[in-house]
């Protein structure tokens, strides 16, 4: 296969170039369990950096007892590595549902591929934070960007927040590979941020600083952007962090034509932090019959749960949808329309995939 932009395939639903959007059809995302780099989507708000790992800093500060300033090779020789398989997903993932319903403007019509799975390795921020004497104080941990992104007003380096008690649990990592190899450039390198179960918002790539502090990050992408819109009973908005149950059918794809027969569905599901999924349902029918699906075991803690079946189809249209619940028993709204808001976000209702069988 011939290579597109920042060496992903060439298949890759571009939603932009400059800054690069982009993701996997879903036949390719449905492929593996964990997501080879050239399939892995793309979510940037401005230029990708170059920064050469050589001359790269880390500068941990704010909070602290014990400011630091660490190059590449100090946080590999001097904190232990560990590595994990997670799943990172935009906040405006399967957005394109909520279009469907009415419009959202200014916003990438995201489908289900706006999030992919890899095994990252690095340093436990637990450990660094440590290692700098983190002060009582410090309720939220900073993280800092060189990106610099137009849509912000104004224009500004990006930064967000996760509140203390999450950036010391030991699944977040400052990582500098993926899938055993180094972070490609337009994925972070040479260190991001990977938060399991929270918005890849929170999972900062380029990551120059580390900064805690007692108040959220006041900066743009954590005060304004994402956020659920304010209305009139919360005039603040609601700050996204921890992703809702998620559900999804990658393949067939929406509006595909098929041969009578049988017919092989397939999709993921993804509980979010501190939870796992319990169960997903197929309907062949537009939700009259349901069915029980077999369902994979998650790679590890944040990460997705692929799922498939085979539906035998009769000739004509087919609605197939499809629903989970996770292991608190919770469950996904059924209508894109109850979930609707300005921005896009958190599109968790059931999806819906029409076909033609002929």
């Amino acid at each position: 296969m011939t290579m597109g932009m920042w060496d992903k395939r060439d298949d890759m639903v571009v939603h932009g170039r400059e800054p690069f959007n982009a993701e996997p059809p879903g036949t390719a995302l449905a492929r593996a369990a964990v997501t080879p780099a050239d399939t892995f989507y793309s979510r940037n708000h401005g230029p990708v950096p170059r920064l050469d790992p050589a001359d790269w800093r880390l500068t941990v500060d704010g909070l602290v007892a014990r400011p630091l300033l660490l190059t590449l090779d100090d946080l590999r020789s001097r904190f232990d590595a560990t590595e994990a398989t997670v799943t990172l997903q935009c906040a405006g993932n399967r957005r394109a549902d909520l279009t469907a319903v009415r419009a959202v403007p200014g916003e990438t019509p995201w489908g289900p591929g706006a999030l992919s799975t890899a095994r990252f390795r690095g340093a436990r921020l637990a450990d660094v934070l440590a290692h700098a004497g983190i002060a009582p104080e410090a309720a939220h941990v900073a993280f800092r960007a060189p990106d610099v992104s137009p849509s912000a007003d104004p224009p500004q380096p990006y930064e967000v927040s996760v509140p203390r008690d999450r950036a010391l649990t030991p699944d977040v990592l400052l990582a500098w590979s993926m899938n055993d190899a180094p972070l490609p450039p337009v994925h972070g390198a040479p260190l991001r941020v990977v938060v399991p179960g929270w918005i890849g918002a929170r999972s900062v790539k380029w990551l120059v600083r580390v900064t805690a502090r007692t108040a959220p990050s006041d900066g743009y992408f954590q005060a304004t952007a994402y956020r659920l819109p304010p209305t009139d009973d919360d005039p603040d908005g609601v700050t996204l962090g921890p992703v809702p149950l998620n559900c999804a059918v990658l393949t067939p794809s929406d509006g595909a034509v098929l041969r009578r027969g049988p017919v092989e569905v397939a999709g993921y599901a993804l509980a979010g932090e501190g939870r796992t999924v319990a169960r997903v349902e197929v309907s062949p029918d537009g939700g009259r019959a349901w069915s029980r699906v077999a369902l994979d075991e998650p790679a590890g803690r944040g990460a997705w749960q692929r799922w498939r079946t085979t539906l035998d189809l009769p000739a004509g249209d087919a609605h197939v949808l499809a629903r989970a619940w996770d292991s608190t028993g919770a469950g996904m709204p059924e209508s894109p329309a109850s979930v609707w808001n300005p921005k896009g976000y958190v599109t968790n209702s059931w999806p819906r995939v029409r076909l033609h069988v002929r």
